[in-house]
């Protein structure tokens, strides 16, 4: 009884639910199983009311549908109608066409060669224009080209007298400019991207300046632009001449290829770049032993210059001073007149030793640099090339520039410590010079004393 009841109050449930939403009526809750088959009997006689109401509508519209039906094949019909005149139509006037397009050629005879040969000239005019930097000078001469190309390649557009006398006019204008040297204003570029109206310099159609720099004209976007890096600077230096120049002649790194070498030139790295190639061991190379090398060479040759000169002074002296070398070694002879010659020639030898060291100090330092320098390189070329083989490796050998960057920056190291001994080598040799010609004088002092002390043992004897 239980199940007999619950599957009549689910399946009344579901009836009410269907009935109010259909009909949008309020939804009342049944409080009792009598309330509910109230309102399932209340929802059964709405529903067929409304199946009623749409049987009745169906049979009212279906006489409309038929009466539509008719329209719709009239006007079917009279549209076919329609559509076969004109199609007649359509034949008729391509007939036509067809004539006046045969009279059209007929008439134009000998124009159409002339307008093959301007839509020719406008071509070849329009590819020199968009390169050339005298663009940059006359705008606009591109778009009035394209018009006449697009007029000259259309029969139903005839280009006019005036179109072709400005033809010739541009042709002969851009002959005459690139023979010129002028000044004009323009918007300028720079390379954080400010836009900037300057006086530039065309050099006929190789170069554009302005402000002692080179601009680069680009016929992508037809504008100037300052290029991001410039060349070195006498480059420079003649452009701003040449920008200042009011007559007369001035010198100027002109660029016949007109971009080509400038960009190969700006390429080229400048040399603090180099340095950077070399590394770690191109900064202890040029930072570390180029500046020690330099300070004990300059240490030393003013420590034997000096020195040199108090020698010298010293022999055109007849008063020994202890602040030279050779008037140390002369005071070793006044504290020893009454020795015999062999002990006195010991002394002299020692005291001669005891200032070589000094006249020696770090010449030994500057010859192992010297010696250092260019092994090191050696070192951050092997260095360097190992790398290169490594990204090869990676990468392979499809690009050159790959491996030619990787062998410069090799290379460099080693030019880096032959740039350092080279001149450390040869002033090495110089104050060594200088030295060795102080330990000679010495020498040859003491000889002489030694000499004279023997003469005269031998007189007193």
């Amino acid at each position: 009884m239980r199940k007999l009841v619950n599957i009549i109050f689910a399946v009344a449930v579901a009836a009410f639910a269907s009935t109010a939403f259909a009909q949008e009526a309020p939804q009342d809750k049944a409080r009792s199983l009598d309330e509910l088959l109230e309102l399932v009997k209340q929802g059964a006689i709405d529903e067929n009311k409304d199946n009623v109401r749409r049987e009745r509508e169906f049979a009212n519209q279906k006489s409309q549908q038929a009466s539509l039906l008719s329209k719709a094949n009239a006007t079917q019909k009279q549209e076919e109608r329609r559509s076969d005149r004109l199609d007649a139509e359509f034949k008729a006037n391509d007939g036509k066409l067809a004539k006046l397009q045969e009279d059209l050629s007929h008439e134009l005879g000998a124009l159409k060669e002339l307008f093959g040969v301007l839509q020719q000239v406008s071509g070849d005019a329009k590819a020199v224009f968009h390169g050339s930097i005298v663009s940059a000078q006359f705008p606009g001469r591109e778009e009035f080209l394209t018009n006449l190309i697009e007029k000259t390649s259309s029969s139903s557009k005839l280009p006019t007298i005036a179109e072709i006398e400005r033809l010739w006019f541009e042709v002969q204008r851009q002959m005459t400019e690139t023979g010129k040297v002028v000044k004009f204003n323009v918007d300028v570029q720079a390379p954080d991207g400010a836009v900037t109206n300057k006086e530039v310099v065309r050099i006929g159609p190789f170069n554009l300046i302005s402000d002692g720099k080179y601009l680069d004209w680009s016929p992508e976007f037809q504008n100037v632009t300052e290029l991001v890096r410039q060349p070195e600077g006498r480059y420079l230096d003649d452009a701003q001449n040449l920008q200042d120049t009011t007559d007369g002649f001035s010198g100027f790194g002109l660029d016949p290829s007109r971009g080509a070498i400038l960009g190969l030139l700006i390429q080229a790295p400048s040399p603090l770049e180099r340095i950077h190639q070399g590394a770690e061991i191109g900064y202890i190379i040029i930072f570390g032993l180029g500046p020690l090398s330099v300070i004990l060479l300059i240490f030393t040759g003013i420590t034997l210059l000096v020195t040199r000169g108090k020698v010298k002074a010293q022999i055109r002296s007849d008063v020994v001073s202890d602040n030279n070398p050779l008037g140390r070694v002369l005071s070793v002879y006044d504290s020893n007149k009454n020795v015999d010659v062999e002990t006195l020639e010991l002394k002299l030898d020692e005291a001669i030793l005891k200032e070589t060291p000094k006249l020696e100090r770090f010449l030994t330092m500057i010859k192992i640099i010297a010696a250092i320098a260019p092994l090191m390189g050696l070192l951050g070329t092997v260095t360097g090339m190992i790398n290169t083989f490594q990204s090869m490796t990676l990468f392979g050998t499809g690009d050159p520039k790959l491996m030619a960057g990787g062998i410069s920056q090799a290379l460099m190291t080693t030019v880096l410590g032959i740039v350092v001994a080279l001149p450390t080598l040869f002033f090495h040799s110089i104050v060594a010079g200088w030295s060795r010609g102080i330990i000679h004088t010495l020498e040859e002092q003491s000889a002489g004393i030694i000499a004279v002390h023997a003469e005269q043992g031998n007189k007193g004897a």
